[in-house]
């Protein structure tokens, strides 16, 4: 009964240690999310100005 409970006690720490590795790239994801959509608009941005200038 003891190894039961301890096979329980060690599923239930690497099952935590998993969240917050998850949530850490999540985290992690989501700001290179939000970086990568700000380089996209300040290049459409850039390439409207660009075509603009020339006519």
């Amino acid at each position: 009964m003891k190894k039961i409970n301890l096979m329980a006690a060690a599923f239930l720490v690497a099952l935590l240690n998993g969240c917050s590795v998850v949530s850490g790239i999540f985290k992690a994801g989501a700001a290179v999310g939000i970086i990568a959509v700000i380089v996209v608009l300040l290049l459409i941005i850039w390439l409207i100005s660009a075509f603009r200038g020339r006519s």
